[in-house]
């Protein structure tokens, strides 16, 4: 099942995917039915299959494209937003990192949160903004201390998300991530939440790629991954209570921008794509920010 949130009427609706290239609003189609994905990820295979029996026969004006549909973040507004750091053993290599003996966990916030074809903002304070594809876990289940082996009960989807990166700004304050992943619209998610049932356990292994104008930048699998999503789960929800729609940004693989040399930093008018095997293809123009 495929979910997503689009603007329908001035207000945010739970957009149904179909295998046809459209979209059932399904403020529409199931006028009674859950108000926003969050609910209908919490409400697990019963109140999901509840969904796609209504939505099985598209009533008239129910459905919108793929193309003209205007996208919302698939969590709008997430409670939480738990970013992992150098969780790709090629990518920490590449930055000369050492490999991690616990998850390096930092934060994002709302603000942040770009729509599928929505313009990611290069913020007026730095030229230094990177890219970082990765796959997105989303808390189907309130849940606290969660053992390793139940882990995956928890979890009701993923989704693609662009962590991008103002890199200097990340070292400003000793080496810290908040305020570099903190600027207002860098961050892509969407366009879709994929359910748990079509990937496999624990979104691994799934082929993860950036393209920057058609050119690939970045090209992995989450098999690469050091802490796997399990042990993302488990550790996070030793320390809080997680919620549904609680986001975890499981960290990036190889080829970012700040790699390489000379690093080849996002600029207003290229247009990045995050594709992950199974899930989609996120897509974000790149303009000038304040």
């Amino acid at each position: 099942m495929r979910l997503c949130t689009i603007q329908s009427g001035g207000k945010a609706v739970v957009g149904v995917k179909t295998d046809n290239g459209k979209i059932i609003d399904l403020s529409k189609q199931m006028p009674r039915g859950p108000k926003s994905v969050v609910e209908i990820l919490a409400g697990g295979r019963k109140l999901q299959q509840a969904v796609l029996k209504a939505c099985a026969k598209p009533k008239a004006g129910a459905t919108v494209s793929e193309k003209s549909a205007k996208y919302l973040p698939p969590v709008p507004n997430p409670g939480k937003i738990l970013c992992i750091g150098l969780n790709y053993r090629k990518h920490a290599e590449e930055t000369g990192s050492a490999i991690p003996d616990y998850p390096l966990v930092f934060t994002r916030f709302n603000n942040t949160l770009v729509p599928h074809n929505g313009k990611l903002l290069r913020p007026s304070h730095s030229k230094q903004f990177d890219w970082e594809a990765e796959l997105a876990v989303i808390i189907g289940k309130k849940c606290r201390n969660v053992p390793k082996a139940k882990a995956l009960g928890v979890i009701a989807g993923y989704a693609c998300f662009n962590d991008g990166s103002l890199r200097d700004w990340q070292r400003k304050s000793g080496g810290q991530f908040t305020l570099g992943k903190g600027f207002d619209g860098t961050g892509g998610f969407g366009p879709d939440i994929v359910t748990s049932d079509e990937l496999p356990p624990g979104g691994s292994p799934l082929r993860i790629m950036t393209r920057v104008n058609g050119k690939t930048m970045q090209d992995s699998s989450t098999d690469d991954l050091i802490f796997d999503v399990p042990t993302l789960v488990h550790e996070l929800s030793k320390v809080m209570t997680l919620d549904p729609g609680d986001v975890i940004i499981t960290g990036t693989p190889s080829g970012v921008a700040m790699a390489r040399k000379p690093p080849n930093w996002l600029k207003p008018g290229d247009v990045c794509e995050i594709e992950i095997e199974k899930i989609g293809v996120l897509r974000n123009p790149v303009v000038q920010g304040a």
